[in-house]
């Protein structure tokens, strides 16, 4: 590894860092912003001036915002993550089981999702034109178009209420064996593909096509490469970097879309957990969860830039 590379990985490294500080910044006082006295929520209807005055004193609520913010960034750093308001319990211990359940929502999605989707966006760009091409340009047309909680509303509607194939509700605690996993997760998983593999298809499908419109892929079949061999030792290693730009971005769409397919099948993960701690109103609940959804999509593009860069010639 030459010096030039290291100095951009190492540079991309230190913009993740500044990021992801400006992004708990933020995190922190968009939270602090949130309509309600959290004091008066946590009592209820009956608490008295008096009682929610000592609590937000007991929960250092009364101090200045920076320094609260301070304190909390100092605490999330050393792996101190506070005590949920709503359950007194440490909020590593709320979400524990919760974290693993939305890792594996993502990773069954992930291996469903991107293997289908680099082959749909390889096989179109090798025969752009064709009507197998068009085919799958109208569908990615289609999927695109339709907005997610419009998938899981139709799937739900199609093979729960009118098939009674699956559960409209996922519940991962429940899956003792292969059948029933199939049946918790299939509605889950399909919704988050549909919205993942549109992108990768899209985007893996025009740097293919751009890579195969050089000259020295031209040049390799002029000299009588086969199809199959120009595509696999000439077009894809130099469209790796942005086929891994594309994959990173789609997975990372998955922050967002995990939200709404959590609360439309009541999955028990991360995302459903902070639309219910919303509702109360627990700020560090709140807070650890966006960190977490923050921190994997700085993770998911910086390993994209970092592939990007090594897999660029001109820079090795």
């Amino acid at each position: 590894m030459n010096i030039r590379v290291l100095d951009l990985i190492l540079s991309r490294l230190f913009v993740a860092m500044i990021t992801l500080l400006i992004v708990s910044f933020a995190v922190f006082f968009a939270t602090n912003l949130l309509p309600g006295d959290t004091a008066s929520i946590l009592l209820g209807q009956a608490a008295t001036p008096e009682a929610a005055e000592g609590l937000r004193r007991a929960m250092h609520l009364d101090e200045p915002a920076v320094l609260r913010f301070i304190h909390w960034l100092l605490d999330f750093l050393r792996g101190d993550f506070g005590t949920s308001y709503a359950n007194s319990m440490p909020v590593v211990a709320l979400i524990g089981d919760r974290f693993v359940n939305t890792m594996k929502l993502a990773g069954i999605t992930a291996l469903l999702a991107v293997p289908i989707s680099l082959t749909l966006g390889i096989t179109s760009a090798v025969l752009r034109g064709s009507l197998y091409d068009r085919v799958v340009t109208v569908l990615l047309i289609g999927i695109i178009s339709v907005p997610e909680f419009m998938v899981a509303t139709c799937a739900v509607l199609f093979f729960a209420v009118y098939l009674k194939w699956l559960p409209a509700l996922s519940f991962a605690n429940d899956a003792h064996s292969f059948a029933d996993m199939l049946k918790i997760y299939s509605m889950p998983v399909i919704t988050l593909t549909f919205g993942v593999s549109a992108q990768i298809i899209r985007m893996t499908r025009a740097a293919v096509i751009e890579t195969l419109d050089t000259t020295y892929v031209e040049m390799a079949l002029l000299k009588g490469a086969s199809r199959g061999r120009m595509v696999l030792k000439h077009a894809l290693p130099n469209a790796l970097g942005p086929i891994a730009n594309a994959v990173a971005l789609s997975l990372s769409y998955l922050i967002g879309g995990v939200i709404i397919v959590e609360t439309i099948f009541n999955y028990p993960g991360i995302a459903k957990l902070m639309v219910d701690a919303v509702s109360t109103r627990d700020l560090p609940l709140i807070q650890t969860c966006a960190m977490i959804f923050c921190l994997g999509y700085l993770l998911l593009t910086t390993a994209a830039d970092i592939v990007a860069i090594l897999s660029n010639p001109r820079i090795r």
